[in-house]
């Protein structure tokens, strides 16, 4: 039997998927943009994210890591962000906005 999505999980999806539909994929780079930032998608995982002055926060991973950084979701916020990849775990680097929008910063 398939475990259930946590009920987090899908409204962040439900973002996503408006997100998507509603980019602007009219020329070449969107194209690429959108269909790199699709193949990265998975579905939400919670995980531990480190932010500056040595506070974390439980936030949500919506994107593979490229190796360097990864889009999470800040609930508290109600927005996503870029993160970097540490030693540490996830590093908030300050890039907040739509997933699309931070995941575009560093393709």
């Amino acid at each position: 039997m398939m475990a259930e999505a946590a009920p987090e999980a899908e409204s962040i999806d439900a973002l996503l998927d408006a997100e998507i539909a509603g980019f602007d994929d009219g020329s070449r780079a969107g194209r690429m943009t959108l269909a790199a930032f699709r193949a990265a998608r998975h579905r939400p995982r919670k995980i531990t994210v480190n932010f500056s002055g040595g506070f974390t926060q439980k936030c949500w991973s919506v994107t593979r890591t490229d190796g360097c950084y990864s889009v999470i979701y800040l609930p508290s916020a109600g927005y996503f962000s870029l993160c970097v990849d540490s030693d540490f775990g996830p590093l908030d680097i300050g890039v907040h906005g739509p997933a699309i929008g931070c995941f575009a910063s560093v393709q």
